[in-house]
């Protein structure tokens, strides 16, 4: 493998992760690697009937304990659960560590919905005595990463990374970017969001996002009968370090951020460009970034969100970039569509499908749509394979086009 030129190595020695599936990530790559419909986290929301959600299940202080942290809105909540355990298992302990020295950057598209739906719903009915001082302190986008400094004493650089549902894929290329730079000697990436809000879920479905199925195959990513994505929730981590370091203390490393590319279409405010130049030019980067050829990737973890334009747009950017046809997943089937912590989320999937040697199937997808043929997509069970080099993939709305580079 060619190393990276640009700067030092940067390896993933911590991961963590809550989605419907379960909290940890043993329970998510468990349920994707088997390809698994997730019954018991299915939400029925009575503002989009006939659609689909699925929401991360209720847990308690054996999950998340702390005083106060069971009035935060979900988004940080579950940003904290994916946290502490990326921390314990990269082996390290905040209350000892020079938190001057520790990064956090978050990934968040929609931020405190429900907290903020809350409260207009008891300042509609009872007026603004009804509210209470914390709905900004529990709501605002940035507040996910400054409760995780809080919580673990991290007082080096904290960014907050919006780029609608790329946004958990560009908080890992910039985290690994500070580590680069010398700016933090730890960095702590994560995506989080909590979308299964009626009012999120409403407008989604006026915009004709959402698949119109409630059972369980409703999100089939590159099928040829899908109709759209099942709006999910959840968060996942990643603690980044320096090579040098990481092997000083002993640490094993999950895997390598080898680059990273983050474009933008500037073609629709939602629309994806329909030549998928911008996507492109994202996963170019990230592969310059890594100083790799195209014909070094073994694995592509789609974005793959079942909607129509979306998959057929991606599958033809694969086909064309990668003619030498490395296999092909999109974690959506079972999981839904997790916006802002999606990229996260897959990035940890594709690091234990690179570690591993199992590509996840795409689940509930039977037959591609045609065109798709060339695609060497994973359908029906999860296939072995010898993996190096893997590509992840994060598209969103405003134009927004990331991509990772990761290696085993």
């Amino acid at each position: 493998m060619t190393r990276p030129t640009t700067g030092p190595g940067v390896v993933v020695t911590g991961t963590g992760m809550i989605t419907p599936a379960g909290a940890g990530v043993d329970a998510t790559w468990q349920a994707v690697r088997d390809g698994r419909s997730l019954p018991d986290a299915v939400a029925n929301l009575d503002a989009v009937p006939g659609r689909r959600c699925l929401a991360v299940p209720d847990f308690g202080p054996e999950t998340l304990p702390g005083k106060g942290t069971r009035h935060l809105d979900p988004f940080i909540r579950y940003a904290l659960v994916a946290v502490d355990e990326a921390v314990a298992d990269a082996g390290l302990d905040s209350r000892t560590w020079d938190g001057a020295r520790v990064a956090v950057v978050v990934g968040c598209a929609m931020g405190g919905a429900a907290v903020l739906s809350s409260a207009h719903a008891r300042l509609t009915d009872r007026g603004p005595q009804a509210l209470s001082p914390y709905v900004h302190p529990r709501s605002l986008m940035n507040m996910a990463a400054g409760t995780i400094a809080l919580r673990h004493r991290a007082a080096g650089p904290s960014h907050t990374v919006v780029a609608a549902c790329a946004s958990g894929t560009a908080a890992v290329g910039l985290a690994r970017d500070l580590l680069r730079a010398g700016t933090c000697d730890i960095a702590i990436a994560c995506g989080t969001d909590a979308g299964v809000v009626p009012v999120i879920a409403a407008g989604f479905a006026a915009m004709g996002a959402l698949a119109d199925d409630t059972g369980p195959g409703a999100s089939r990513p590159f099928a040829a009968d899908r109709s759209g994505f099942v709006l999910s929730e959840g968060a996942a981590a990643l603690v980044l370090e320096r090579e040098e370091s990481a092997h000083g203390r002993g640490a094993p490393a999950r895997g390598r951020v080898l680059g990273h590319g983050f474009t933008n279409d500037a073609h629709h405010p939602v629309a994806p460009h329909p030549g998928g130049a911008g996507a492109e030019a994202a996963v170019r980067a990230a592969l310059r970034d890594a100083g790799l050829p195209p014909a070094a990737v073994d694995h592509v973890n789609a974005h793959g969100t079942s909607t129509p334009h979306n998959d057929r747009i991606e599958a033809a950017l694969i086909s064309r970039l990668f003619p030498q046809g490395p296999s092909v997943t999109s974690n959506k089937g079972v999981l839904g569509h997790t916006l802002g912590a999606a990229g996260a989320i897959e990035a940890v999937l594709t690091l234990r499908a690179l570690n591993s040697g199992v590509v996840p199937p795409v689940a509930h997808t039977e037959a591609l749509d045609p065109g798709m043929e060339k695609v060497d997509v994973v359908l029906g069970a999860a296939r072995e394979q010898r993996l190096s080099v893997a590509v992840s993939t994060s598209f969103g709305f405003g134009g927004a086009n990331c991509a990772l580079v990761l290696g085993a």
